[in-house]
Parts: structure tokens; sequence; C-alpha cells
């Protein structure tokens, strides 16, 4: 195999898999490498801790990256699983098998995830596309379940701000409500965000970051008689209704991460996109250019693209370029993160961000252990979750939009579920 762009060795359409499956592309040395304590050591996923008690747990979303997560939670031996959930009653009842969970406890259908709740377990690990992502943490959040959810957390404002109000009521509540990104938990990024904030730049003048989904990674096959050829292998992902568009599933990854470390967001944006995958069938666009401006005048610009295969664009990539008066940034999602320029140069390199996600999981189960509810990850998320719909927005519509305008139509995304298996 060659080694492409990346820096890993591993080709296009495994950096697309990985990347929605919460890591990027790795070298198998990279993979196994395991999580961390909070102290900083490695825990190998061959030897997960002792725990009195294990978190039942039920799995809605038994696809690609719903299987790939459960086995990370299977690893840190916190964890069990009671029941598992999914439209395709094959894939139910085949992680079911994986996971050792009881075959009457694998449900199918639309709503299989209210029989899920309804079982037995204490939390759930929401795997879905993000449309239904509101409706199954409400429904988890009324049978006091706490929640671990994939991104991005809706794919529209309605969504959104269901997830911020269900976010609060779960604090209320004593739940904990967590969101999985993983760049915001790299200790490179870390680094390099707090010299961000701490002034490393001088005065920030530009910020430009790049969604680049590399190859033909996405399927979009023709449209059928019902959307149920939409629920899986990432089709999803081609319909806005569904998955949010390219720049909410996927893009959100860096979109949070500016988000993250300026601890701000953009009040307006402008732009334009258009769709260039091979096969059309679905409405969302695979590649957009926005302007996102902010109260202070900081100007930040995205380049949305899928590519096929250029040489420039041969896997997938998600980076932020900060630029100031008296220094550099970049943040990466994987390869390499730095400040350069000034007096607080750092770099370092992003290799693993699988073990990202093994410290969200290791927190989750920390955070039901203390009872510490705050669930700060996922207001945070929220915030990027509107920023990501502000610029879908402004470059489907070719013209400036504002995020109080965007609010303020609170317009609903609903895809056409007729004839679905309930």
């Amino acid at each position: 195999m060659n080694t492409t762009a990346n820096g890993y060795g591993v080709g296009r359409r495994e950096f697309l898999r990985l990347a929605h499956a919460g890591m990027a592309a790795l070298p198998l040395a990279a993979s196994v490498a395991g999580g961390q304590e909070p102290g900083g050591a490695v825990l190998s996923p061959s030897t997960p801790r002792a725990y009195g008690k294990k978190i039942k747990l039920g799995l809605i979303g038994c696809g690609g990256r719903g299987t790939w997560i459960s086995s990370l939670f299977t690893a840190h031996g916190g964890f069990t699983f009671g029941a598992v959930a999914d439209y395709f009653p094959e894939r139910a009842a085949r992680a079911g098998a994986q996971l050792g969970v009881p075959e009457a406890a694998c449900f199918s259908g639309l709503d299989g995830y209210q029989r899920l709740v309804a079982s037995g377990v204490e939390a759930v690990v929401l795997q879905t596309p993000p449309y239904f992502f509101p409706r199954h943490a409400a429904a988890a959040l009324d049978a006091g379940l706490h929640i671990y959810m994939a991104k991005p957390v809706a794919i529209d404002v309605p969504g959104t701000l269901a997830i911020k109000s269900l976010a609060a009521r779960a604090t209320r509540e004593k739940r904990v409500f967590q969101a999985d990104y993983q760049l915001p938990r790299d200790p490179v990024n870390v680094e390099v965000a707090k010299r961000i904030r701490t002034g490393a730049l001088g005065k920030l003048q530009t910020i430009f970051s790049s969604g680049w989904a590399g190859g033909n990674g996405y399927q979009d096959p023709p449209l059928e008689t019902t959307a149920e050829n939409r629920l899986k292998d990432l089709v999803w992902c081609n319909d806005v209704a569904l998955g949010g568009d390219y720049m909410v599933h996927y893009d959100v990854h860096i979109l949070d991460a500016v988000v993250w470390a300026l601890g701000k967001t953009p009040v307006a944006a402008l732009g334009a996109s258009a769709a260039f995958r091979p096969s059309v069938h679905g409405d969302a666009r695979d590649s957009s250019l926005v302007v996102y401006l902010f109260d202070d005048g900081t100007m930040w610009c995205h380049q949305g693209i899928l590519g096929a295969y250029h040489d420039w664009i041969k896997t997938g990539r998600l980076t932020a370029s900060l630029q100031g008066t008296q220094g550099t940034a970049c943040l990466s999602y994987a390869g390499k993160s730095y400040v350069r320029g000034g007096p607080r140069h750092f770099s370092g390199g992003v290799p693993n961000p699988e073990a990202s996600v093994r410290t969200n999981i290791d927190e989750f189960r920390q955070a039901i252990d203390a009872g510490d509810c705050a669930n700060e990850q996922v207001v945070r998320a929220v915030e990027s979750n509107f920023t990501a719909i502000l610029g879908r927005e402004a470059a489907a519509r070719r013209e400036r939009v504002t995020l109080d305008a965007l609010l303020a139509e609170n317009r609903a995304l609903l895809p056409d579920l007729a004839g679905l298996r309930r």
C-alpha cells in the first residue's frame, strides 16, 4: 500500500470509514496503543479495569460505527450490553450475537428504540443517522437513562434546540449526557488551543479550515419507493433531512474544533455549495465554500469538498489554520498540530484519535460514578452544531445568513419515512 497524504499509509475509503467511526486513518501500531488513564498512563484495551458493577448499556444503531464503538465500551471493562436496536433486524441480531445480548433483547424497526429504553438498561449509546438523535435522546431521558451520543447532535435548528433543552434537563435530573467529539480530547490539540486562548498568536487575523472527504467513499444509490436503502452504509449522508449535509455530518469535526479553541461562535455566514459526486440522487451538497463572520470582525473561511481521485486530495482531511499577528496555529484531527512563530512555539503529532474516544468512554463512566452531570461536552456541541447549520444554509442559499435569523426561522427538516417498518 502506498503511503497517502495523511501520512499514515491508509487509503481514502478507509479514512472515510474511520472518520465516521470516530477515528482517523491510523497505522496498526497506533490503533492498538490503547486509551489513557486520567494521569496519562496508557491503558491497554486487552487489560480492562476491574469494576465491581458494570453499567448495562443499550446500543441504538448497529451499523459500522455502532459495532466499532461497542467494542471499545466492552474493552473498557466498566460496561456490558443488555440490549441492541437497529432498523434492520439482521443488523440487530448480528450485533446482539457479538455483544452477548439475548435474542429477546435485540429490537428492530423504527420503534425498536422504544422497546430498548424500557428493557432495563441504565444508559444508551446513540449511533443512528443524526436525524433520530433528538427523539432517541428524549426517550432515553424519559426512561431515566444516561446518554452517550455520536456527532452531529442534530440536523436542523429545532433538533439542536431540543438537544440543548435535553442537556439542561439531564443536568437537573442528574443524568450524564455526553457528545463524542475526539479532537478536543487529544492532548496535543488541547495544548495548542490553550496557547491560542492565552495570546500566542497575537491579534487573530484569519482562520482557514478544511473538511476534505477524499475519494468516492459515500454511496448515493437511486431513490426507492421507501427510504429504507438510505438508512445504512452512510447512504444517509447524502440526504439533508437524515444526515444534515456534508458540512453538518463530516465537516462539523473541524468546525467544532474552531468553536472550542476560540470559545466563541460566528454570528453570520455567506457562501456557496454544490454537489459533484459521481451519482447524485440525494439532496446533500458535498462541496462548499463558506465565510464565517464574528461580531468582533474575525473572519473564518471554510472549505468542504468531496474529492474523487485527485493527487491533492487522496485522503480525508480535517484541519484548521489560525493566523495571527505574531504566530500561526494548526488544529488537526489526525496528523500534526502546532503553534509556530512568536515565543510560544509548540508542535506534536495526533496519531491516535481512537485514544480520545477511549478517554470519552472512560470519562462517561467516571461521570456516572461521581454524579458529575455538568454535561459540558454536549453543551458545546450544540454551539458547534449551530455553526455547521449556519454554514450549510448560507452556502445552499448563496446569500448572507445570520444566526439570529436562522434561529427565528426555526425550520424543521423532515425525511419521508412512510412505508418503513415500525
